[in-house]
């Protein structure tokens, strides 16, 4: 069992930045692949980074690629996005997720956070 708690989100102006943290309470990420997902209202949550078990690999959507940077401190119970650039399109609920496999669909998460609101105004 995975807990992951979200933070970092908030109100930024389009072209600032955010950095949202990922945390496990009580174990830690090493064996996990991990991703970021986000929600906007009205559409269906979609996949933006997600990283290897392993930490030796990324991926990003297209929408984000080259602005976010999906990331995991040394200690591997924290997971990091970085996003800069930010756009006004890019506002949602971001939710990070694991599993044992990484997958760009989010049915194939079986661990989930709250999710943390992110809004970028024009």
């Amino acid at each position: 069992q995975v807990h992951l708690v979200e933070s970092g989100g908030g109100l930024v102006q389009a072209g600032g930045s955010l950095r949202l943290s990922c945390a496990a309470s009580g174990r830690t990420l090493s064996n996990y692949a991990m991703a970021w997902f986000r929600q906007a209202p009205g559409k269906e949550r979609e996949f933006v980074a997600g990283m290897h078990w392993s930490g030796a690999s990324t991926s990003y959507a297209d929408s984000v690629q080259g602005r976010f940077t999906i990331s995991r401190d040394n200690a591997e119970t924290t997971v990091y996005l970085q996003m800069n650039s930010l756009k006004p399109e890019d506002t949602a609920v971001y939710y990070c997720a694991a599993d044992y496999y990484g997958s760009s669909r989010a049915d194939k998460y079986s661990y989930w956070g709250q999710g943390t609101q992110v809004t970028v105004s024009s």
